[in-house]
């Protein structure tokens, strides 16, 4: 669900989580006793992290936290849920997988049958996921926080667009947007503009291409 990696993706970029954890509470109106009665904690465990007292709340007490709001919403009728499913879709995402573990990006070249353009530019970068985006949704629809989503659990992903034909406004947005991916691949673009590669290059970002059809791609990629 597209409005749970916006939540998480929020709470892990906060430089305050404890107090972002707090404004998604109250968004869905629960209290700090039902969330901590569904997580199986103390009320006073939810308070300390939501005031700063405790340090940063770990992946996985991240995820607990953002399924308990989720699913008690949705026992509840899902209101809020329904209430951002109108503003915040995602038009743009066409496929998105997390790994739990770490693929190379030589591993990741191979499966997905692309080559790198700017071979200049360092590959060690980990993999820990991917999200296809169709490029022209994303120009039409995304804004710079909307971007966030694409992100799921993790930064170290790749990022394959889509519809490209040169291939610029990719690199743009991406050089625009504080967070950077591991590695960016385009799928069958027209040409690839020399301005995309200077900025993938000024951005220390393998760019690469691939020639397959997104349908297959995704296959390809699923059994990763």
């Amino acid at each position: 669900m597209e409005l749970s990696e916006k939540i998480a993706g929020e709470i892990v970029l906060s430089s305050k989580p404890g107090a972002t954890m707090r404004k998604w509470r109250e968004i869905f109106h629960i209290s700090q006793m039902e969330l901590a009665r569904y997580l199986g904690i103390s009320s006073s465990v939810i308070s300390d992290y939501e005031s700063g007292r405790r340090k940063s709340p770990g992946v996985n007490l991240v995820r607990r936290f953002v399924n308990a709001l989720i699913e008690i919403d949705e026992r509840r009728g899902g209101k809020v849920i329904k209430k951002f499913s109108t503003t915040y879709g995602g038009e743009a995402i066409i496929d998105m997988r997390d790994f739990p573990y770490e693929i190379s990006v030589k591993k990741f070249m191979e499966v997905a049958e692309a080559k790198i353009v700017n071979t200049e530019v360092s590959n060690t970068r980990p993999i820990y996921g991917y999200t296809i985006l169709d490029s022209l949704k994303a120009i039409l629809h995304y804004n710079s926080m909307d971007y966030l989503k694409v992100y799921g659990w993790s930064i170290d992903r790749v990022l394959i667009f889509t519809q490209v034909y040169y291939g610029r406004s990719p690199m743009v947005a991406i050089r625009a947007h504080p967070l950077k991916p591991s590695v960016v691949v385009y799928v069958q673009p027209h040409k690839v503009d020399d301005l995309a590669i200077k900025l993938a290059t000024l951005e220390e970002i393998p760019l690469a291409v691939t020639q397959l059809d997104v349908k297959i791609l995704k296959e390809k990629l699923r059994k990763l």
